[in-house]
């Protein structure tokens, strides 16, 4: 039997469409793993990814902004002017990145949200490679 509850398969359109940040606000605020992290890590990165691979950003790009998180704090990478390259991917990012920060929750909400983008970078790579195999 698996207790994790299977999540209906989902569109690009519409995983594009999700509240990012909202997701992070609730992902990264709940205390110890449940539904929330879940949806953040599951649907959310995905949703994250379609929108920056939509944007052309490489995923090298999304685990370097990860290393600076997990280095400088999410509040440190919210004040980057261009935390990505192209502009409408830094004010999209930058949205992410104020939604946790604002939650001031310290070492453990940067390193569980720099994870998170790390997952990102993960699911940009494997689209781009399920792409190019056809």
């Amino acid at each position: 039997m698996n207790p994790t509850p299977r999540s209906p398969a989902r569109t690009d359109d519409e995983l594009a469409r999700l509240d990012v940040p909202l997701l992070l606000r609730y992902g990264l605020a709940s205390t110890a793993p449940g539904p929330q992290r879940t949806t953040l890590f599951g649907d959310g990165a995905a949703g994250a990814a379609v929108i920056l691979d939509r944007l052309g950003i490489p995923p090298r790009s999304v685990a370097f902004l990860a290393d600076t998180v997990r280095a400088g704090g999410l509040a440190r990478a919210a004040e980057l002017p261009e935390p990505l390259p192209r502009a409408e991917a830094a004010d999209t990012v930058g949205d992410w990145l104020r939604a946790g920060a604002d939650l001031a929750g310290g070492v453990d909400v940067d390193d569980l949200a720099a994870r998170w983008l790390h997952a990102v970078a993960t699911v940009i790579e494997v689209r781009r490679l399920t792409r190019a195999r056809g």
